[in-house]
């Protein structure tokens, strides 16, 4: 199982809104995620930055890599207009490297 982590980036003014749509997560993402070896993903907020730090678990391809699925791609869209994104509404999404690891 690998450790993946990734910051993204939060509009001003929208962190209640991001909170409400995770709260509320779709089951059918939550079900894809789970189905494709995602676990144990949590999202922190820097208050200071708006900068959302993700750290998750997969067997392979994490979250950030299933932009084929209809799913996914319906997700971006809804998250668009409070997040930094690319052009297909993909979150900007920038790897962090693990620099220390405590069991």
């Amino acid at each position: 199982m690998k450790r993946e982590a990734f910051k993204m980036y939060l509009k001003p003014g929208f962190e209640k809104e991001y909170q409400k749509r995770h709260s509320e997560i779709w089951p059918e993402l939550v079900k894809l995620l789970k189905s494709n070896g995602v676990s144990d993903y949590s999202i922190f907020w820097d208050k200071e930055t708006n900068v959302l730090y993700a750290v998750q678990k997969n067997d392979g391809a994490g979250s950030q890599d299933m932009g084929d699925n209809e799913i996914v791609k319906k997700w971006w869209d809804y998250m668009a207009d409070i997040m930094a994104v690319n052009p297909d509404n993909s979150p900007v999404s920038i790897p962090l490297e693990e620099v220390f690891y405590m069991e």
